[in-house]
Order: C-alpha cells, then structure tokens, then sequence
C-alpha cells in the first residue's frame, strides 16, 4: 500500500474504519467518502469527504473529483458503501426494494463512474467492491438485499470485462460481518463463525495493492465459516 492514493466510500462504518486506518498504517493515503457528516480536517495523507449521497451521480463525481484534486490522483477505489434490510418478500414495502439498489447498486455505480477516468491513468487501478455470500443463495427475509448484491455482482463483472487491462474489479462477498450492530441484532450468534473486519480488510487490501495484478472479474467470499 505504500504510496497508494485509496478512496474508501462508507468509510465512516464500521468495515470503512478498518480498511481506512489499515491502509493508511501500511502508505497508503485514503481519501474516505461517506454520507455522515465529517468535521476531521484535511492532511496530507487523508481527507474525509462528509454528507455525500453517492446515489446520486452528480454528487459521487464531485467527491471523487474532490478526492483526486487533494491527492492528484487516484489508484483504488473500495465500495463499501451500502446498506441492510430485513423484509419478507410478501409481507415488506417495494420501497425497501428501491432503498436497497439506491444504497448497494448505485453507490457503487455511481463512485465507480467517477473515478475510473482516474484509475485508468494510474499504472495500477483498481476497483473493489463489497457483495455479499447471501446473495449467491437467498433465503427468507433476504430478498431485497440479497438482489442488490446480486446486482453489485454483476456491475463487478461487467466492469471487469470493459475495463480490462486498464482497471482490475473486482469483489469480496462476505459471510456475517463481526460488528457491534450486527452482535445487537443477533445476540445469540456464534460469533465466532463470523468474519472480522480485520479478515475481511486483508483481503480487500490485497485486490487493491500492485499483487493482484492479474486478478480482474473475480467474486471472493471471505467468511466460509458460517
């Protein structure tokens, strides 16, 4: 990661932080995007972009644009911005339908969009996203979400095709993340069959350092123990 100029959309969340922070204890200078408000002041090596919808396009292009004017450019691009929804399909509200493209599909449209100009005139561009286990195999209640990963994975491998040779994408599909909301809302879990934040980022750093070089189209899950 040394050297690396990474924007991390979400990057306020709870994945976000750790791939933030762990790119940045490893070189890396991250520009973090997130829809939170942000006070933290501009550095050298990493500035935070606050109160930005990246479902809308305009203004996902005005914050990477952001980004690349601070750093000069841009190599990574990590979506992990998105969000979760618990809703039978019988019994829940189309708009959560809506809600959940907007959040998992657009986001990561949206910020891909604008920054691959950039990306393709680093000598190492690369595009990560974050899909889910779930949406290889839905079951109750995960309808909704699990279609918009779904979604993301198709965007992935779409992308991966048009830009090859020029910006490597690629996702990881992780089982149950390791978060305090998600040991709220499921406090009698193995927690220990999850993944952790940790695990997750090594992998996501991985796809995005100069090693995965010949890795493009590719769908990762990370979190078998489920």
């Amino acid at each position: 990661m040394q050297g690396k100029i990474i924007v991390v959309t979400g990057a306020l969340g709870a994945l976000g932080k750790v791939v933030a922070e762990t790119a940045q204890s490893r070189g890396a200078r991250v520009a973090g995007i997130d829809h939170a408000p942000s006070q933290a002041p501009a550095t050298p090596e990493s500035i935070e972009i606050g109160g930005v919808d990246l479902s809308d396009a305009a203004k996902a292009k005005t914050a990477v644009g952001a980004a690349a004017r601070h750093f000069g450019r841009i190599d990574a691009l990590i979506n992990i911005a998105g969000g979760f929804a618990f809703e039978t399909v019988g019994d829940g509200d189309i708009k959560t339908w809506h809600r959940m493209y907007a959040l998992n599909v657009l986001t990561a449209l949206n910020a891909s969009r604008a920054a691959l100009p950039h990306l393709a005139a680093s000598k190492a561009g690369r595009i990560v996203n974050i899909g889910a286990m779930s949406a290889l195999q839905a079951g109750s209640g995960m309808g909704s979400y699990a279609a918009s990963k779904a979604g993301v994975h198709r965007l992935t491998e779409a992308l991966a095709s048009e830009w090859k040779g020029k910006v490597t994408v690629n996702a990881v599909l992780p089982s149950i993340i390791d978060t305090r909301a998600n040991r709220a809302d499921m406090p009698k879990a193995d927690f220990s069959r999850w993944v952790t934040p940790q695990e997750l980022t090594e992998v996501i750093l991985f796809l995005a350092s100069d090693a995965a070089s010949g890795v493009t189209g590719a769908l990762i899950p990370v979190g078998g123990r489920v």
